[in-house]
């Protein structure tokens, strides 16, 4: 960075609107500023931190004015762990802006002409909505600055989240907002069972220690899974796990990893059950969902009733309707269709989340529905058309790379009466779109908000196939 920028202060800014990554935005000397810990409505002196060549980033130093549109954060660690960055902004407020998020993605990146957009889907929960959180254990606890003026030495071990930008710092988590109890009461628990028989917290940098990661998961419906993972089989691993079933009986399936790679990721290795059953039950509706320790299912339960409620009502099925569902991960979406179609077919690159599928259409007596396990560019295919039909209504769910090319290419060549559009990153859902409007008019899109206090927001686009006049 300049000289002449690093560290300068500049004077008087307001601050115009919100950005992406919690962020915020201001203009100074035609140059465009991100900068984080303010509010739209804020006039703050800031300090810019890093030029990059069409922007710069800076961060509050003081503040002459605060905004209207401001609320007091919940959380004690608000500012340090880089969850709900938006808790600083009224939640009437936080919908407005995702609202304007998705807007601005699909004209500006997509270039397209849009029906009025649907306010925000409010979430039923703003506090204690997610069924899962992942914990981290580190040997290396982000420490705040007044414990590194003091002369006190400090137990740097610490259980929680990762500290934005720094891949081995954790924020040691004393209590969470996001999922109910007996999570927080859990977390605590294991980090002071682990101090007290003095066990090893990961170090992520020399790849060595003992205990990794914690995943709690629970359903509507009370049940609860934990999964410990640790990077060696040891005889401490029984002793903490036997803490965890004796404190916590409502445990409805306890489960460990044993993982010794560079990373936390598990889908690759076996899980283990210590006690309990292998899996748990969510309920949506009138239908049942089996969870197991790799299963994906959307984190904020009640919101994604919401949305499948949505999706439904776009889809307007009268009984004779062939679905596909694109990405359908455990096949929710399409189960939740089911029994107003035809037939639903999903398609799903993870082996093991069309077994779920395949499981829970079970469950729920589910005869009219197909799952596919491979790649969407092959398995659209002429063969899956001649065996099935072809769909009149096509939904597609991609994750945040949005779908490929041969994916648009092969659903424009089907050509689908509708296509319901379901998304986590708008901005490859514009790009996607860009290629179908050609063929297709966009009737409505509705924004979503799945996880209050942060800038993420989902966007359920109905497209319709054009007449031939």
């Amino acid at each position: 960075m300049s000289r002449k920028l690093k560290n300068q202060i500049v004077n008087n800014i307001t601050i115009e609107d919100a950005a992406s990554d919690g962020k915020c935005v201001a203009r100074w000397n035609n140059r465009v500023i991100f900068v984080g810990g303010v509010a739209p409505g804020d006039v703050v002196d800031i300090r810019i931190t890093r030029k990059k060549r069409n922007y710069l980033e800076a961060v509050p130093e003081h503040f002459h004015h605060r905004s209207e549109l401001r609320a007091d954060p919940f959380c004690h660690h608000f500012g340090t762990c880089g969850g709900c960055k938006w808790q600083h902004i009224d939640y009437k407020h936080q919908l407005e802006f995702k609202r304007k998020q998705v807007i601005d993605s699909l004209e500006r990146i997509g270039r397209l002409s849009l029906p009025e957009v649907n306010q925000t889907l409010a979430s039923p929960d703003t506090r204690f909505y997610r069924n899962r959180l992942e914990f981290t254990f580190s040997n290396k606890r982000w420490l705040e600055p007044e414990e590194i003026q003091s002369d006190v030495t400090f137990n740097r071990n610490g259980v929680g989240f990762h500290k934005p930008g720094l891949y081995d710092k954790i924020v040691d988590i004393q209590h969470c907002s996001l999922q109910d109890e007996p999570s927080n009461t859990i977390r605590n628990s294991v980090r002071a069972f682990a101090f007290k028989h003095d066990l090893n917290f990961f170090d992520i940098q020399k790849k060595q220690g003992f205990l990794r990661n914690l995943i709690i998961r629970n359903s509507s419906i009370g049940e609860l899974m934990v999964i410990l993972q640790v990077a060696e089989d040891r005889a401490e691993l029984g002793k903490i796990l036997d803490h965890l079933r004796e404190s916590f009986p409502q445990i409805t399936s306890l489960q460990y990893v044993i993982n010794s790679k560079g990373n936390e990721t598990f889908f690759d290795l076996p899980v283990q059950l210590h006690s309990g059953v292998e899996f748990i039950t969510e309920s949506m509706g009138d239908l049942q969902f089996r969870i197991g320790p790799k299963s994906f299912y959307q984190t904020n339960s009640r919101q994604a009733y919401l949305m499948y409620q949505l999706v439904r009502d776009f889809a307007g099925l009268f009984g004779k309707e062939i679905v596909y569902d694109l990405y359908t991960g455990t096949g929710t979406i399409a189960l939740f269709l089911a029994s107003l179609a035809r037939t639903v077919v999903g398609i799903e690159q993870v082996p093991e989340a069309i077994e779920d599928a395949r499981v829970n259409a079970g469950i729920n007596d589910i005869a009219n529905s197909y799952f596919y396990a491979g790649d969407t560019r092959e398995l659209l295919s002429s063969e899956l058309i001649t065996r099935h039909g072809t769909p009149d209504v096509l939904i597609t769910d991609p994750p945040r790379s949005g779908m490929h090319q041969e994916v648009v290419e092969k659903i424009i060549r089907i050509s689908p009466k509708k296509i319901i559009y379901v998304s986590c990153n708008p901005a490859t859902q514009a790009r996607d779109i860009a290629l179908l409007v050609e063929n297709y008019q966009i009737m409505a899109v509705q924004p979503v908000d799945m996880f209050p206090h942060t800038h993420h927001v989902e966007s359920v686009v109905l497209l319709e196939i054009k007449s031939d006049d």
